[in-house]
C-alpha cells in the first residue's frame, strides 16, 4: 500500500507529507513535517515494489528496507544521514529521516559536468570518512553512486542506506532475478551475486568519483547484459581529465577485490590529491583550469632521508558549497531526500588489457636473464588512460610512501652540493667553493621489475653510460656524476613515493624518467612543487605538458620543472596521413575504437589528411569488445577506400584487418602504435601490408645513434637499450648540460642553488643528442620529435621511414 499523495495526509498521526521531492524504480521521498516537534521538517521515504515481484521477494526486500533504518540508527557520523523514526502506514514501513537542503552530486553533475579534480577529492574523503565508520560497523552500502551522495552547505552526506547489507547476513534475492545496487557502479563480485564486502563499496566510490571528474561512469553500454559484460571483462574507460586523481580510480576499480586499494590507502592518496590539484574558485572552474603544480598548501618541511610516515589523520567531510542547476532524470533506485536549495537547483567482449607503450621489434634477453614477459592482464595507459598498461594497479597498491609525500607537497627544499673533500659531507661556504670538489647525483625512476623491465632496464643503463661519458671526458670540469635509480615497477602507486625519496637526497639535482605516463601523472607532481628537475624519455600522453584540456584548445603548462625527450601522442595521426598522401592515397575510411588514444589519433589523423585535400569516404565508431566486422567490412570494399586508418589497439585492430581481407578488401590498415605489436602480428594471420606508427626514431638512423649503440654494447650490458635507451641517454645528458650551464654561469662553480638553477637552465638547452638535435619547446616538448612508420612484411614489423612529427 503506498502513501497517498493527498496534501497533508498525516502518517503514524505524526508527520504531515507537505510535497513529493523525488521518485525513483523503488522509493518515493516526501518533505514533510513533524507535527509532534513544532513542525520541524523531515524526509519521508515509502517502498515502492517492482511490478511482477513475489510475495517472497516482497518480504525480502521490506526486510532490506527496514535494514535502512536499522543500518543508518546504529550509525552517528556527520557524513552518514541520520533516521529519527521507522514508522508503518497502511501495511508498509516508512523511514523518516533529516531533510538535507542542498543537492545531489548527481544534479551537480547534471548541472555542471564533470567537476574540478580538488573538489571531487573533497567530496571523495567525505565519504570515505563515512563508509570508513560503516564498514566499522560491518555494514556495508551496495549502492554507492552520485545519486546518493549530497552536498549541503556545510557537509557531504551519504544516504540511502535501503540496499544496506550487515556483513554477518546472509538472505538474497537470487532467485528473482532482481539486481541489488545500480549496475554502472556496481563491481564485478556484487553483479556475480556474491556476499558483499567493504570493497564493494570502494569499486562504487571509485566509479562515482569517475563519474564526477570524467562527467560520465566508467562503463557504459545498452542494456544490462551488455554493461554486466563490459565490468567484467573489460578496463573501465580510462580517465581523461582525472589528473592526480587516476591513480586512485584506477587503484578503486580494480576489478580483483583482494587486488583493489583499502580505505586507508585510499584516504592517503586523496589526501595527496587534494594537497596537490588546485582548489575550484567558482562554478566554471573546470579540473584542468590551474597549473597543479603550483596549488596546494603553504610550504612545508621537506621529509629527511630517514623520515618516518606520518599516521594518517582523521579526514573530516569537506564543504562543499551548493551550485544553482536542474535535476537529474531517475534512475531505477531509492531517490535521495534532498529538496531544492534557495538558489532553485533540483533535488536531485573480452578485452584483454595492453601496454602503455607498445613493444617495439622486440628485444630478446640475454642468455643470463629471463625473456621479459608483458603482463597481458595489466590495464593499459596512455593519454588516455591514466594509468594503463603493465603498470596499472594489477595487485593491492604500495602506499607507504604517501605520507612522505603529502609532507614534499607544495615545500621548499634547502640543500646543499657535497663536496669530496669535505669528510662532513657540509655544503659551499659563503666564497663559492670550486665546482671540481662536488659530487652531484642524478636520479632514474623506471620500471626495473615486471613485465616491462626490459626496457627500464635499458633506460637505466643508458643513463648509466651517459653519466660515465661525462665522467671520463670530465665533460663538467672537476665535477663527478652519479647515479641513483628506483624501481617504479610501472605501478603509478609507487610514483609518488619515489618521487619524495628523489627530493630528500640532498645531492640530486635532476631525475630521468618515468617510462610510463600513468607513473609520471604520480611522480611529475611531487617532484614539480620541490623544484627538481625532471626529463622523460618515455611519456607520452599530452596532458602533462598540454593540460587535460589540450585537444579542446585549451593547453597550459602543468608543471614547470618537467621535459621530455620523446614525441607524444598528439604526432601521430598528423604523420600517419602525410606518410599516406605522400605514397599516393586519396580515399580514406576511418574508425576508431571511442577511446581516448583511438579519437585523438583518429581526429589528428582526418583533420591532416583534409588539410592535405584527401577525401574521407568513411566514417565508423566500433565497440572495442566487438569481433564481428563483417558488415564494416562490406561498407569500407564499397565505398572504394584505398586505405583505412584505425584508432585503437591491436586486439581489437587485428580481427578488424583479418576480417577485411576476408572480405576482398585488399587494402592495407594503418594504425597509430596502439597496433604496433607482436600480438598484433600472432593475432592476423593475414597482417602483411598493414601499417603502424611508432613515436621516436631508430638509433640505428643516424651516425650519433650507432655510436651509442656502439659504446652501449662495448659498455657489456647485458640488457639490450631498447626503443627508449637512446630518449633516455639524451635525457640524462640534458641534466648533464645544464649543471655545466649553471656552473659556467656562475664562474665555473656550484653552489647551493644548483637545483633551483636547473629547470631553467634546462629550459634553455640545445645540444645534438645521440637521438639527434635536443632542446624543448616553451610546454617542456621535445622540439625535434621524431616518429616512425612500420609495415608489417613477412609476418614482422619492418621499418618504412622515420621523420620529423612537423611537415
Amino acid at each position: 500500500m503506498r502513501v497517498t499523495e493527498e496534501n497533508h495526509a498525516l502518517i503514524a498521526g505524526r508527520y504531515q507529507l507537505v510535497e513529493r521531492i523525488g521518485q525513483g524504480g523503488m522509493g518515493r521521498v516526501w518533505r514533510g513535517l513533524d507535527q509532534q516537534l513544532f513542525g520541524r521538517e523531515v524526509a519521508i521515504k515509502e517502498i515502492l515494489f517492482p511490478s511482477g515481484m513475489t510475495e517472497a521477494d516482497r518480504e525480502a526486500l521490506l526486510r532490506r528496507f527496514i535494514g535502512e533504518a536499522r543500518a543508518a540508527v546504529t550509525l552517528s557520523h556527520p557524513g552518514v544521514i541520520t533516521v529519527h523514526d521507522v514508522v508503518e502506514h497502511r501495511g508498509a514501513p516508512v523511514i523518516v529521516m533529516e531533510l538535507i537542503r542542498g543537492r545531489s552530486l548527481a544534479a551537480e553533475i547534471h548541472s555542471h559536468g564533470r567537476l574540478p579534480v580538488r573538489r571531487v577529492a573533497e567530496i571523495g574523503a567525505a565519504v570515505l570518512d563515512a563508509l570508513t565508520e560503516a564498514h566499522a560497523a560491518r555494514i556495508v552500502h551496495r549502492d554507492i553512486k552520485p545519486d546518493n551522495v549530497l552536498l549541503a552547505k556545510d557537509r557531504v552526506v551519504l544516504t540511502d542506506f535501503g540496499i544496506a547489507h550487515l556483513a554477518d547476513a546472509t538472505t538474497k534475492l537470487s532467485h528473482s532475478g532482481t539486481v541489488i545496487g545500480t549496475p554502472q557502479y556496481m563491481p564485478p563480485e556484487q553483479l556475480d551475486g556474491k556476499r558483499p564486502t567493504p570493497a564493494n563499496d570502494l569499486w562504487a566510490l571509485g566509479a562515482t568519483l569517475y563519474h564526477a571528474v570524467e562527467g560520465h561512469p566508467p562503463f557504459e553500454a545498452e542494456g544490462l547484459h551488455a554493461l554486466a559484460v563490459a565490468v567484467f571483462t573489460r578496463p573501465h574507460r580510462p580517465p581523461v581529465h582525472a589528473g592526480p586523481l587516476a591513480p586512485l580510480l584506477d587503484a578503486l576499480l580494480t576489478k580483483d577485490p583482494a587486488e583493489r586499494v583499502g580505505a586507508a590507502e585510499a584516504a592517503g592518496m586523496l589526501r595527496a590529491v587534494r594537497g596537490s590539484a588546485p582548489s575550484p574558485t567558482g562554478p566554471d572552474r573546470g579540473p584542468g583550469s590551474a597549473r597543479e603544480a603550483e596549488s596546494g598548501g603553504g610550504p612545508e618541511p621537506a621529509p629527511g632521508p630517514n623520515a618516518t610516515p606520518a599516521p594518517d589523520a582523521p579526514v573530516e567531510p569537506s564543504s562543499v558549497p551548493t551550485m544553482p542547476g536542474r535535476a537529474p532524470s531517475s534512475t531505477p533506485s531509492v531517490p535521495t531526500p534532498t529538496v531544492p536549495d534557495s538558489s532553485g537547483g533540483g533535488a536531485g567482449p573480452a578485452r584483454h588489457r595492453v601496454p602503455d607503450r607498445p613493444t617495439a621489434p622486440p628485444v630478446v634477453a640475454a642468455p643470463d636473464e629471463q625473456p621479459p614477459a608483458l603482463d597481458a592482464t595489466a590495464p593499459p595507459e596512455r593519454a588516455d588512460r591514466t594509468p594503463r598498461g603493465p603498470r596499472g594497479l594489477t595487485r593491492r597498491s604500495a602506499i607507504l610512501g604517501t605520507a612522505l609525500a603529502v609532507l614534499a607537497t607544495g615545500s621548499l627544499l634547502t640543500w646543499s652540493l657535497t663536496r669530496d673533500d669535505d669528510p662532513r659531507g657540509g655544503g659551499t661556504d659563503g666564497s663559492g667553493s670550486a665546482a671540481s670538489s662536488f659530487t652531484v647525483r642524478i636520479g632514474v625512476d623506471a620500471p626495473l621489475s615486471g613485465g616491462l623491465s626490459s626496457m627500464g632496464t635499458g633506460i637505466r643503463n643508458s643513463a648509466e653510460l651517459a653519466v660515465r661519458t661525462a665522467n671520463e671526458t670530465g665533460h663538467v670540469p672537476g665535477v663527478t656524476f652519479e647515479l641513483t635509480a628506483v624501481d617504479d615497477g610501472a605501478d603509478p602507486a609507487k610514483g609518488a613515493a619515489n618521487a619524495t625519496r628523489f627530493v630528500s637526497d640532498d645531492k640530486l639535482v635532476g631525475v630521468v624518467g618515468p617510462l610510463n605516463s600513468a607513473v609520471a601523472h604520480t611522480l611529475v607532481p611531487v617532484l614539480s612543487r620541490a623544484g627538481v628537475v625532471n626529463v622523460s624519455p618515455g611519456n607520452t600522453d599530452p596532458a602533462l605538458t598540454l593540460g587535460p584540456d589540450w585537444a579542446t584548445g585549451t593547453r597550459a603548462r602543468q608543471h614547470p620543472t618537467y621535459f621530455r625527450t620523446i614525441g607524444t601522442d598528439a604526432d601521430q595521426g598528423p604523420f600517419a596521413a602525410r606518410y599516406l598522401h605522400g605514397v599516393g592515397k586519396t580515399k580514406l575510411y576511418v574508425v576508431d575504437d571511442a577511446s581516448l588514444h583511438g579519437t585523438v589519433v583518429a581526429s589528428g589523423l582526418t583533420a591532416e589528411w583534409k588539410r592535405l585535400g584527401g577525401t574521407v569516404v568513411g566514417t565508423e565508431r566500433v565497440d572495442p569488445a566487438e569481433r564481428d566486422f563483417a558488415g564494416l567490412a562490406l561498407r569500407v570494399r564499397s565505398s572504394g577506400a584505398e586505405a583505412v586508418y584505425f584508432g585503437g589497439y591491436y586486439d581489437t585492430a587485428a580481427p578488424l584487418s583479418q576480417q577485411l581481407k576476408q572480405a576482398g578488401v585488399t587494402v592495407p590498415l594503418m594504425g597509430g602504435d596502439g597496433i604496433f605489436d607482436q600480438a598484433y602480428l600472432t593475432g592476423n594471420p593475414r597482417a602483411d601490408g598493414d601499417l603502424a606508427t611508432q613515436i621516436g626514431g631508430p638509433a640505428t638512423e643516424s651516425a650519433a645513434g650507432r655510436d651509442f649503440l656502439a659504446r652501449y654494447e662495448e659498455a657489456g650490458y647485458a640488457q639490450p637499450p631498447g626503443w627508449y635507451g637512446p630518449y633516455a641517454y639524451d635525457a640524462t645528458w640534458a641534466l648533464i648540460e645544464a649543471v655545466k650551464a649553471v656552473a659556467e654561469s656562475n664562474g665555473g662553480t656550484l653552489t647551493g642553488n644548483t637545483r633551483a638553477k636547473l629547470p631553467r637552465a634546462v629550459e634553455h638547452l640545445t645540444f645534438d643528442g645521440v637521438t639527434g638535435p635536443v632542446a624543448f619547446d616553451g610546454a617542456g616538448d621535445a622540439v625535434n620529435r621524431r616518429l616512425t612508420v612500420y609495415q608489417v612484411d613477412g609476418g614482422n614489423w619492418q621499418v618504412r621511414t622515420s621523420g620529423s612529427s612537423t611537415p
